[in-house]
């Protein structure tokens, strides 16, 4: 009896350095958990390509996974860096042109005598809402400039700590190379370590792997394609920040329900009210071409069936990502939910019986 005791004190006394052990780990850990995070993400969508370079033993390890780091280097950090200084320069257009009489005198002159706007104000006055020309003006000035100072917050932000970002990128290329060349090893430690049965720690695995490659291919490209589409088409016709607009469509794209409409939808209406009709009814037919056949057609065949999540539950996430995390919450958010739901299935097929057989 004294034996099994002493044991157990061990064993309690072994589990608390143990935890203490991984609480302090998981703190010397914390100032990299984002490039750490970010690392597992794109080694997974770039697996395939270490994949290929290494197939039958064509290129040995440790030089595949540097060529890899390379094209990653050169397809990431280059764009990134003409993406910042572009976003930027179109921020600070924006908001300049928000403060400029010449938008207040522009809106007074296409709405204030606007028909449109003399049939729709009698309706709203059933409302005591009435829509002048000023109220216009001071609404599209206030939602320009908050984009406005968003991005060129970001971008500032970016160009002001050049040393902070390129040891963040390049320290993001370190734990690349290793686990390109490592992933599998540390999988299979950490499956070893958790106490869960192996099955159940490889289908966490298997899903985290999943919605990381739907977020960064998936959605990255379709978001991409968008983002491009929709910046182009307004580069084409003329209308102001058209490289800002095509960013903010891409983030839009990765959003269900909101989508790019959210950015298509007041341009059609803008160009409407304004008196150019065709070039709205054009960007109308284009939204729904682009959107339809991205979002219904490509996203299917690239995604697949590997993300089975509720399309309210995507959304909820993508959007308390954003507002815990900032940008980075695109990727932590379906994380997360995808950690949980998980979790849940395990439960329901594995623990559920037991805890109900369990209770008195």
């Amino acid at each position: 009896m004294e034996d099994r005791t002493s044991k157990n004190m061990i064993l309690w006394f072994f589990l608390a350095c143990f935890l203490i052990s991984i609480s302090l780990m998981g703190w010397l850990l914390s100032p990299f958990f984002s490039i750490i995070v970010l690392g597992a993400v794109v080694t997974g969508a770039f697996h395939p390509v270490y994949r290929l370079l290494t197939f039958r033993g064509r290129i040995r390890p440790g030089f595949a996974s540097l060529l890899t780091c390379l094209l990653i280097f050169f397809i990431l950090f280059v764009p990134i860096v003409f993406f910042v200084g572009v976003l930027a320069q179109e921020a600070y257009e924006l908001i300049q042109l928000t403060k400029s009489p010449a938008l207040f005198n522009f809106i007074n002159t296409h709405f204030t005598n606007n028909a449109l706007l003399d049939r729709i104000n009698p309706l709203l006055a059933n409302f005591d809402i009435v829509i002048t020309g000023e109220e216009l003006s001071k609404t599209i000035s206030d939602i320009g400039r908050a984009v406005g100072l968003f991005f060129f917050d970001q971008a500032r932000a970016v160009a002001s700590n050049t040393l902070s970002f390129l040891t963040s990128f390049f320290l993001m290329l370190l734990v690349i190379f290793f686990l390109l060349i490592d992933g599998p090893k540390l999988v299979q430690f950490l499956i070893d370590l958790s106490p869960l049965p192996e099955e159940q720690d490889t289908q966490l695995f298997d899903k985290f792997s999943d919605m990381a490659g739907a977020i960064l291919v998936g959605n990255g490209l379709c978001g991409a394609i968008q983002g491009i589409a929709g910046g182009g088409i307004f580069w084409l016709f003329g209308l102001q920040s058209a490289f800002l607009w095509g960013v903010i469509m891409f983030l839009l794209a990765f959003m269900p329900i909101i989508g790019v409409g959210a950015v298509f939808a007041p341009t059609v209406i803008f160009l409407f009210l304004t008196g150019r009709v065709g070039t709205s009814l054009f960007f109308l037919v284009f939204y729904l071409l682009l959107s339809g056949g991205v979002e219904y057609i490509l996203k299917p065949r690239v995604v697949g069936k590997r993300v089975q999540m509720h399309t309210l539950m995507v959304f909820l996430s993508l959007i308390g990502g954003l507002k815990i995390f900032g940008i980075l919450g695109i990727i932590y958010g379906p994380l997360i939910a995808t950690g949980f739901l998980t979790l849940t299935n395990i439960y329901h097929a594995s623990y559920q019986k037991l805890i109900e057989h369990s209770q008195p």
